[in-house]
């Protein structure tokens, strides 16, 4: 893994992320190394070499940055992170995205954070600090086999739904970012997933699709190709006929709203 100090002039982004209006990535690039994630897109501006999933770039300067920032900018939510985990493994060393929360605790900005990793429980004592913050977990799968495959060096699923529970428990808003849903994958086992989501009483479910896009097809059809070659000519048959992959995310939602229904669950969709 890469790891390099850089130094940034801005760390505060509008978003276009319904309900947020700004974005703080700590980090570009991450460790956790997920084969379907999209971010990758932004290799173009950076010169060759760099594998996503292999390097990331410690922001260092964005505390003080941060508050430069925030002197411009007016009142609205931030959300920790739309193209990096705020707490990628790197976290624990640097701690950049803690001294964020400081900063922007002190400035009483309402805050959601959306991360794979259990390592946010750790600030539990800035976050008590927020009016306003929910936190979100993404859990793809509980299956451990599918989630090592596809979400390398993220925390275990089991370890997410802990962090869940202990949060919740806190007195934190929380909830469970269900995205992306692999094709045939995922939906096995969503029932058992629902069920945990309903033990730990979380707020409510975000459930997204799967997108190809930003290269991560060759990575996702490589990890199917090796650990599930009978699902594949159906997976690609859902993802690349436009009919069939409206077909099937629409069949994935009724299923889904059903399964809320029945466990009394909010349930929201990014498609």
């Amino acid at each position: 893994m890469q790891v390099r100090e850089i130094f940034v002039k801005s760390i505060l982004s509008r978003s276009g992320i319904y309900g947020i209006d700004y974005s703080i990535n700590p980090y570009f690039g991450c460790m956790h190394g997920c084969l379907y994630c999209y971010a990758r897109y932004m290799l173009k501006r950076f010169p060759a070499g760099l594998k996503w999933g292999e390097f990331v770039h410690v922001k260092i300067n964005a505390p003080r940055i941060l508050i430069k920032d925030l002197r411009h900018a007016k009142f609205g939510r931030i959300l920790l992170s739309s193209v990096t985990d705020p707490y990628q493994p790197i976290e624990s060393k640097y701690e950049v995205t803690r001294k964020i929360l400081r900063i922007l605790a002190s400035k009483k900005f309402p805050v959601t954070i959306l991360t794979k990793s259990s390592l946010v429980t750790r600030d539990v004592d800035l976050l008590r600090l927020f009016r306003d913050v929910e936190i979100g977990l993404t859990i793809t799968t509980i299956n451990e086999d599918v989630r090592s495959i596809f979400e390398p060096r993220a925390s275990p699923s089991y370890e997410r739904l802990n962090a869940l529970k202990q949060l919740k428990e806190d007195g934190f808003t929380v909830f469970a970012f269900l995205g992306p849903l692999i094709p045939v994958i995922c939906e096995e086992g969503l029932e058992s997933l629902i069920k945990e989501l309903k033990k730990i009483n979380v707020d409510y479910v975000v459930v997204d699709k799967l997108n190809v896009k930003a290269g991560n097809w060759p990575y996702i059809k490589n990890a199917i190709l090796n650990y599930f070659p009978q699902l594949f000519q159906r997976i690609e048959e859902i993802l690349f006929n436009r009919g069939e992959y409206a077909r099937y995310y629409l069949d994935l939602k009724y299923k889904l709203l059903s399964l809320a229904s029945d466990y009394d669950l909010e349930v929201e969709f990014c498609y």
